[in-house]
């Protein structure tokens, strides 16, 4: 990967806001305590093959007020996903606060997210047959992200190492980041992302549906009578068909998945509140409401993140082995997912699982439902870490792991934490996987002192 990087750094080029696919926004814009500024880059969609096809992509820059013309360090944020644009910041919020006292920070769009070239069922029938799709989409995973980050430094830092901070899938980047272009980092924080370095897909699901079903478990705990109102709307889901106001078939799995909020700080409150308003009598007789379908789509739909979806699996891929949709697979073992409308049995919740009936439920999936399995069925992907070398690692990094993360599976990332050399690790109970987000300034304060050997 480093030849490559350096075979292809001329080919990025910064873009001004006038050449850019969107031109309704400004260049530089103002909000209290924040300047933001406008970056698109032109970089090779194969960073094998710099003098190819270039995609574009977005980054807004953003300092603290009065600060804009200090010489600050620059800090990268790589937002979790896969597929899922970087914040839209209003004012100093949460982690971002604490950041700006230190950085002029970039939040990255990855490559097919946001403002940068996008990769959804509107745009990616221009790329050709679902084959053609699923070849332009086997460049979107971290590797390429690394090597786009490695680009875009290049031209911002005059090639002066940066911070990165990844949360969720942002912290394998960053993983990936360590493993092939250390020289680009000057410090490493990572929140809730610590992946294994050799886990199929198929083991990380199978660490997954134990947490998938304590964490419901737990949740009833706090609010018993929310197992009796998600089986009854299980057995109404069963019984009759629900479409959700996006279009979207709502099913007893698709329900099931409601349990992602789980994995967030104030998830369990929210889905109780959700659950306690779900009917209302109609002149058909008691119906889903309004109100409910209209939360539920929210949570559910993959319109704003296909991505999320189409590569969730690629991102475990690491060998000639294809994911044949490992979720859906390894959900097989745990018979007791499917007995939550039989007598005696417990109602679970799901989590961050992606399986072949979406395509079918998902109207923002459906069209790129061929694609979705030829990415399911592909062999031969690149190893995303390389163990030796993070075992030789010299750049500073610190790391919060939460623990009985919904998300990353907490032994996953303390393995691979003792695998990273100098890594410091910060495992928690405080939080759940969104605590950069839910803990303010606290979490990232933490990570910096733990990186700078100041606790």
């Amino acid at each position: 990967m480093p030849e490559a990087l350096g075979k292809a750094a001329a080919a990025a080029r910064t873009v001004g806001p006038a050449d850019s696919i969107d031109t309704t926004g400004t260049a530089v814009v103002r909000q209290p305590g924040l300047v933001m500024t406008d970056h698109f880059f032109d970089v090779p969609l194969d960073h094998r093959a710099p003098d190819g096809e270039h995609i574009r992509l977005y980054a807004r820059e953003v300092v603290a007020t009065r600060r804009e013309r200090d010489e600050l360090p620059w800090l990268v944020y790589l937002q979790g996903g896969p597929g899922c644009p970087a914040g839209r910041p209003v004012g100093r919020e949460n982690w971002l606060d604490r950041a700006l006292e230190d950085y002029r920070v970039l939040l990255l769009d990855q490559r097919g997210t946001g403002r940068s070239t996008p990769a959804t069922r509107q745009t990616l029938p221009l790329r050709g047959t679902p084959a053609e799709q699923a070849d332009y989409l086997a460049h979107f995973r971290a590797d390429s992200i690394v090597r786009d980050c490695e680009l875009i430094r290049a031209r911002l830092t005059g090639g002066r190492p940066w911070t990165v901070l990844g949360q969720s899938f942002g912290g394998f980047c960053a993983v990936t980041y360590l493993s092939y272009a250390p020289e680009g980092l000057a410090e490493v924080l990572i929140t809730g992302g610590l992946p294994s370095l050799d886990a199929d897909a198929d083991a990380v699901y199978r660490a997954a549906y134990p947490r998938m079903e304590r964490k419901s478990l737990e949740h009833y705990a706090r609010y018993p009578g929310d197992e009796a109102a998600a089986r009854r709307i299980a057995r109404h889901l069963a019984d009759h068909e629900e479409v959700l106001p996006d279009g979207t078939l709502l099913t007893v799995p698709a329900f099931q998945q409601l349990g992602i909020l789980l994995g967030t700080g104030d998830g369990s409150h929210r889905l109780h509140y959700l659950l306690e308003d779900a009917f209302v009598d109609t002149v058909a007789g008691p119906r889903l409401s309004d109100a409910f379908a209209e939360q539920v789509a929210t949570v559910l739909s993959r319109a704003d993140c296909p991505l999320y979806a189409i590569l969730h699996e690629a991102i475990y891929a690491q060998d000639e082995r294809a994911t044949h949709w490992s979720a859906d697979r390894v959900r097989g073992e745990y018979p007791q997912f499917e007995r939550g409308i039989e007598p005696g049995g417990r109602f679970l919740f799901t989590g961050e699982s992606v399986h072949p009936w979406m395509l079918r439920t998902h109207p923002a999936l459906r069209p790129l439902r061929h694609t979705a399995e030829l990415l399911a069925e592909r062999r031969g992907w690149t190893p995303l870490y390389d163990p030796e070398r993070l075992a030789r690692n010299t750049v500073p990094v610190a790391a919060a792991i939460y623990h009985d993360d919904l998300f990353v599976d907490t032994e996953h990332s303390l393995r691979t934490a003792r695998t990273i050399a100098g890594l410091r690790t910060w495992v928690t109970d405080e939080y759940e996987h969104d605590g950069v987000r839910a803990g303010g300034r606290a979490v990232l304060d933490r990570l910096l002192s733990l990186v700078r050997d100041e606790a």
